[in-house]
């Protein structure tokens, strides 16, 4: 052995090992917790401006470029006081039209927070209102007040009902139908399409509709597009995937964020703004809550 071979060992003998220092390593893991709480939160509730462009056959002309600001399940959950975020945003995006698709509400107490938005909301754009499923599971009472005072602060609700919208000489139908957790014996969406078809024929029809599982028979009733939530983006989305579970808890479900077409008729479906107490649905993972701007085009 040569002596700097010999000089080389025993550097590597005297050299001292590295000491295990517990408070660093818990101040990692602490600064670990934090950063992943933190984005966490900001999943849940960083709240996003999306837009996207339907382009939609049979579209006439006048309303080519109508801009929609669309929401849908805010839970209750307030952006600012008042939702003042919520209302500069939807301010900032300058739609002619502002839809509310459903669940607006968890709770009675909620009732306290419309008005600020609904009123923000009238003064932006004519608004229109459906019920979705959390509103009617707080009673018919609870959706009596809040159609009530949603109608008193300017917003029109669309009970199973129709309005003809004009622009420019020519006519759109914008039609809203209550979620399926109402009345036994309210009219379907077969039904109101068939009252439009009889004394508005040939219109081009909008439909907002809570439940976006529900497009199918949407598209079968012979809506041309459809606004839809609660579906949450799928609580957990996925790259190249999409939504991962669905708010009846199944996997893969379909049409929970976006644009799609079956047949003639094309869905948007809102991610939503806010989050709720059913199992899995309480949280966001790559699904930040967003408030969508649509932009109809002729197709």
């Amino acid at each position: 052995m040569t002596t700097t071979e010999r000089e080389d060992r025993a550097w590597k003998k005297r050299r001292p090992r590295r000491r295990f220092h517990p408070l660093r390593w818990l101040i990692a893991l602490l600064v670990l917790a934090a950063g992943g709480a933190a984005w966490f939160q900001w999943q849940c509730w960083g709240l996003q401006v999306t837009r996207a462009e339907a382009e939609l056959n049979g579209l006439p002309p006048a309303f080519d470029g109508l801009k929609i600001a669309h929401l849908s399940d805010l839970h209750g959950h307030e952006y600012g006081e008042g939702n003042r975020d919520l209302l500069e945003l939807v301010r900032a995006a300058e739609p002619g039209l502002i839809v509310v698709t459903g669940d607006l509400i968890d709770q009675k107490s909620q009732l306290e927070m419309v008005p600020a938005l609904a009123q923000g909301l009238a003064a932006i754009a004519p608004t229109y209102y459906v019920t979705g499923n959390h509103e009617w599971a707080l009673g018919t009472g609870t959706v009596r007040e809040l159609k009530s005072l949603l109608t008193q602060c300017g917003v029109a609700v669309l009970s199973n009902q129709y309005q003809v919208l004009e622009e420019n000489g020519e006519k759109i139908v914008l039609a809203g139908v209550d979620d399926p957790n109402g009345y036994a014996d309210q009219i379907t969406p077969e039904e109101l399409h068939a009252r439009i078809q009889g004394e508005a024929p040939g219109l081009f029809t909008v439909l907002l509709a809570h439940r976006n599982d529900h497009f199918g028979q949407y598209a079968n009733a012979g809506y041309d597009f459809v606004m839809s939530g609660h579906g949450h983006g799928g609580i957990v989305r996925l790259p190249f995937v999409g939504g991962l579970i669905g708010t009846d808890r199944r996997f893969f479900p379909p049409w929970t964020a976006g644009l799609y077409t079956v047949g003639d008729s094309t869905l948007f479906v809102s991610r939503g703004l806010g989050n709720n107490t059913v199992p899995f649905a309480g949280f966001r993972v790559f699904n930040r809550p967003e408030l969508a701007v649509v932009t109809l085009k002729q197709g």
